[in-house]
């Protein structure tokens, strides 16, 4: 893993739940205040296992996210960090893709998981 893995420069608050050739799951678990330094996702799929209210930062973006229990939301690659501004914990998981984006691609990438 790189010294951008979210497991290694966060492992209070990542672990890693599951792992093949493919895919590694990753589950996430702070508390009301607590914050990430920055780190890497690949393209991942995420499940929120409770609601919760971050703050998400790369450079000078910055982008509020608000998502309930039992939301599932694409997340394209990215490097952010992350703050716990509600008043929740912040407990989801990502379903980390291994393979890479096929080339050519025209996608546009934004920073935090995607609108329902």
């Amino acid at each position: 893993m790189s010294s951008d893995d979210p497991a290694e420069v966060n492992p209070d608050l990542y672990r890693v739940v599951f792992e093949n050739e493919r895919v590694r799951v990753l589950e996430y678990l702070d508390h009301p205040g607590d914050m990430t330094r920055p780190h890497i996702h690949p393209d991942s799929v995420m499940i929120t296992a409770s609601a919760f209210d971050r703050r998400l930062v790369h450079g000078d973006q910055e982008v509020t996210v608000h998502l309930e229990a039992g939301e599932v939301r694409w997340l394209d690659a990215q490097t952010h960090s992350g703050h716990n501004i509600g008043a929740n914990d912040t407990h989801t998981f990502f379903v980390e893709l291994k393979e890479p984006r096929l080339s050519g691609s025209t996608t546009e990438r934004t920073l935090g998981p995607s609108a329902p």
